[in-house]
């Protein structure tokens, strides 16, 4: 029997930080943690077009600052910034209840074609436009192993091209190494709905080892990681 691990979730504290930055007394801690679920579901949904890598919430006891790692931050900022004042006001009021003033940071994605969860994206919009899965997949490696990675994975399942019975298919390129702890594995999964049902799409992108934490919402660390990738291509 398989015992499969998060690769993001095995490496913290080690490669990784946490993406959720906050402490709460124990009374209050279900309505904290329920409200960063409603932050992250609404912004997940709102900002779907905008290609969202991640994002980090850290709060204290009056103010709450959110960072949206974005592949298309002009789409989160809007025209004239009214794109962000608008996610302020409405997380401020309908989640938040007014109890704390919240600060949105938009950081652009360096390199989106690195990127797990951009590239999960594209292939589902690509699965949604009803295209072969085995050329979106074929794509989606090309793309990513030209950027620079080490190696990559893709594992689609459910009836792919509309298929009676459900099943799962994997192709990859390259190197992955997911037992190694100091692996720098971005990992994401993305559901494409069809009008056959869902489809599972998961991604797995290797880049190399690191012996230090690799913090992506710090704009250093991404900088001096992106020109390491371009020296070995």
């Amino acid at each position: 029997m398989g015992h499969k691990v998060h690769p993001k979730i095995h490496r913290i504290p080690f490669v990784f930080p946490w993406d959720s930055r906050w402490f709460a007394r124990k009374e209050n801690l279900a309505n904290v943690l329920r409200q960063e679920i409603a932050i992250r579901e609404y912004l997940e949904k709102k900002l779907k077009e905008a290609h969202i890598d991640s994002m980090s919430i850290e709060r204290t006891p009056k103010d709450l600052s959110i960072t949206i790692l974005a592949g298309k931050p002009g789409v989160v900022i809007g025209r004239g910034g009214q794109g962000l004042e608008d996610l302020r006001k409405h997380i401020e009021r309908n989640i938040l209840q007014f109890k704390m003033k919240v600060k949105l940071n938009i950081q652009p994605v360096l390199q989106p074609a690195l990127s797990a969860a951009i590239v999960a994206q594209n292939a589902v919009a690509d699965i949604e436009k009803r295209m072969p899965f085995r050329r979106v997949m074929k794509q989606s490696i090309e793309k990513v192993m030209t950027a620079g990675a080490r190696g990559v994975k893709i594992r689609m399942a459910g009836r792919l091209n509309g298929v009676e019975i459900a099943r799962c298919e994997v192709l990859g390129a390259g190197k992955m190494s997911l037992i190694t702890i100091r692996s720098n594995v971005d990992y994401a999964l993305v559901e494409a709905s069809t009008m056959f049902g869902k489809i599972g799409v998961k991604v797995w992108i290797y880049s190399g080892e690191t012996f230090s934490r690799k913090d992506k919402f710090e704009k250093k660390e991404a900088t001096d990681e992106s020109k390491s990738l371009k020296s070995k291509v």
